[in-house]
């Protein structure tokens, strides 16, 4: 049979570890094991009835035709009216962008920017698909370490000396996945105040996890503390996260009118425009009363809360507290050079993360998919029962060990 010769784009990429640890998972359920999965970055709730409805409604109208690529107007004045109202950031609506998820938007801005050869500084721990989409698109990743002992953010310092000639981007993710860390309004400025020293540097802001949020202080946006940053900055959101809608596939961004224009003609040529009907149902999601969020919130936040203290409480463990999002990031520090009772040893996060998923039946992400060591993901975006179950054979797994 004739193999067919792929391109490099994709060759040099990994799937998804996020997605693969899902996958077996999966596979692992159909095989009858009994598997308590903290892998999924995805609301265990569904999306509200009103959201739903909104999207009857236009159905039942007719809306559902083609729309401009740039997403409806409807639409983009909800984003831009959510922007000002909660971030302070000011924007026209020709400088909106919508596509089929944030993911897509930020895939299609770093398509429209990036040439061979071109640096972007991404900060680890990351979002897993941040190298491999600068890579996709002839890009360098520039991996910067922001270990524990700076929150895991990056520093000012850290920032301008990883700044070269050929950086086109710098990432930011807050609050982040996999840690949950988010950035001060203090913070953010002085980022901003290295970023308006170099005009030929973008920064890509990803805050998808932005309503989801926990922190003593307020959430801010670099472009809301930093207007000067405006022709360079892009902010991202979306609607998968905050109203339990991954499926709808709806994400935007605020960005320099120059590079919205070549992430429209980009998605002209590739999906024409996002679906009719879930811009609709995002346009509410936006514009509504916003108390299901809220509700939400307070969940996520005792399950946070209850998973925290129980990791903290294992002795080979331990795990700062998330300022948003619904992840925890243990350093499973403790348990590397222990023995299984196998006799296995656990040489690094991968293997301790392997160590929970056979002998104790709960699924994570190792630490080194995000490209820090030695952590490990969970997903608390699961049932109060299910996290304690889990946190409880960690405990005993992490007993068992020599």
């Amino acid at each position: 049979m004739t193999r067919i010769k792929l391109a490099s784009r994709v060759t040099n990429i990994r799937v998804s570890p996020s997605t693969a640890a899902a996958q077996k998972v999966r596979d692992l359920k159909a095989e009858g094991r009994e598997i308590l999965n903290l892998t999924v970055g995805e609301p265990d709730f569904d999306t509200p009835q009103t959201i739903k409805d909104a999207a009857i409604a236009a159905i039942d109208a007719g809306d559902t035709k083609y729309t401009p690529v740039n997403g409806t107007e409807e639409l983009r004045k909800a984003v831009q009216h959510d922007f000002k109202t909660r971030l302070n950031i000011d924007c026209e609506l020709n400088e909106i962008c919508v596509g089929g998820g944030a993911k897509q938007v930020l895939f299609v801005a770093l398509m429209a920017t990036v040439e061979e050869g071109d640096e972007v500084i991404v900060p680890a721990p990351y979002w897993v698909s941040y190298p491999d989409m600068v890579i996709a698109n002839g890009g360098t990743p520039v991996i910067l370490t922001c270990g524990e002992d700076v929150g895991f953010k990056l520093t000012p310092q850290a920032l301008e000396a990883a700044i070269t000639p050929k950086t086109k981007w710098v990432i930011l993710n807050s609050p982040s996945n996999p840690t949950g860390a988010a950035y001060t309004a203090d913070e953010l400025r002085a980022l901003g105040d290295v970023l308006v020293k170099y005009p030929h540097v973008l920064v890509m802001c990803d805050e998808i996890y932005g309503r989801i949020w926990y922190a003593d202080f307020k959430p801010s946006s670099i472009l809301g503390v930093c207007p000067e940053l405006k022709g360079q900055a892009l902010v991202s959101n979306g609607i998968s996260k905050s109203y339990a809608m991954t499926g709808w596939r709806i994400g935007y961004a605020v960005g320099p009118l120059d590079l919205i224009n070549a992430i429209n003609k980009l998605q002209s040529q590739m999906s024409s425009c996002p679906s009719s009907v879930s811009q609709a149902a995002a346009a509410y999601a936006l514009t509504a009363d916003q108390s299901g969020v809220e509700e939400a919130v307070k969940v996520y936040r005792a399950r946070r809360d209850r998973a925290h203290e129980l990791i903290n409480a294992i002795p080979e463990l331990s795990c700062t507290l998330p300022d948003g999002a619904f992840y925890l990031f243990p350093s499973c520090a403790g348990a590397i050079g222990k023995t299984t009772p196998d006799g296995k040893l656990i040489e690094n996060d991968l293997d301790f993360g392997l160590y929970l998923l056979e002998s104790a039946g709960v699924a994570s992400v190792h630490g080194g998919a995000y490209g820090l060591e030695p952590y490990f993901r969970i997903s608390t975006a699961t049932s109060m029962e299910e996290i304690e179950a889990a946190c409880g054979k960690i405990a005993e797994a992490c007993a068992a060990l020599k």
